[in-house]
C-alpha cells in the first residue's frame, strides 16, 4: 500500500532527476523548491513532518531541531562519526513510518552520549553511569545527576522494557534533544 510520504518522496526524485536533465531550464524543475513550499506549508498547517534532502523525517520545535543539527554538524568537525551517526540513527527512528521507533530513538540517543563521554574521558568500556561516577567533573554538578537520572530513564523506557510502560513522543523527543546539547557540549569542552 502506498502511502502519502512515499507519494512525496518519489516526487521530490522526479523533480531531482528532471532537474540534472540537460533538456530542460535551470528554473523548470526545482526539487528545492518543491521541499521549501512543502516545509512552509507543514509549519503552517501544524504537521509535525519536514521534507529534508528529498527523505520526509519528523520535525520537532525549533529547539529540537537545532539542538540536533548543532550537534551533528560540532560531531562531525571533531572527527566524532559514531556518536553523530548515533544520533543521526535517533532521528531516524523518530522518523519511522508508519509507527516512529520510539525505544530505539532513546536508545541512540544515549548510546551517541556515552559514545562521546568514553571518547572525552579516553576510558573506551564503562557505561556512561560509570564514567559520571568515575570522572567527576564530566559535566557541572548538578547538572550531571540530571544525566544520571536520564541514563536511568533510558534504561528503564529504551532497553530493559515493561509490559505497559511505553514511552510518549515527547519523551524520546526530550532525551534526544538533551543528548544531542550535551553531545555538543562536551564536544566543545575538550576542542
Amino acid at each position: 500500500m502506498v502511502q502519502s510520504y512515499d507519494v512525496v518522496e518519489e516526487i521530490y526524485k522526479e523533480l531531482a532527476k528532471l532537474s540534472e536533465n540537460p533538456g530542460y531550464g535551470q528554473n523548470d524543475y526545482q526539487p528545492q523548491y518543491f521541499e521549501r513550499e512543502l516545509n512552509k506549508y507543514f509549519r503552517q498547517e501544524g504537521i509535525g513532518w519536514q521534507l529534508v534532502e528529498g527523505v520526509l523525517q519528523v520535525r520537532g520545535s525549533e529547539s529540537f531541531e537545532d539542538a540536533v543539527n548543532r550537534a551533528k554538524e560540532v560531531l562531525d568537525e571533531t572527527g566524532r562519526l559514531t556518536a553523530k551517526s548515533e544520533i543521526h540513527q535517533a532521528l531516524q527512528d523518530l522518523s519511522r513510518r508508519p509507527e516512529p521507533d520510539i525505544t530505539g530513538a532513546i536508545q541512540h540517543a544515549m548510546a551517541a552520549l556515552e559514545c562521546i563521554a568514553r571518547d572525552v574521558c579516553g576510558d573506551p568500556k564503562p557505561t556512561l553511569g560509570e564514567l559520571l561516577k568515575n570522572h567527576q567533573g564530566l559535566l557541572p554538578a548538578p547538572l550531571d545527576q540530571v544525566v544520571v537520572k536520564a541514563w536511568g530513564y533510558a534504561s528503564e523506557h529504551g532497553r530493559h522494557l515493561r509490559e505497559g510502560r511505553d514511552p510518549e513522543m515527547y519523551e524520546a523527543e526530550l532525551i534526544v534533544g538533551l543528548s544531542a546539547t550535551l553531545a555538543t557540549y562536551l564536544s566543545n569542552k575538550t576542542k
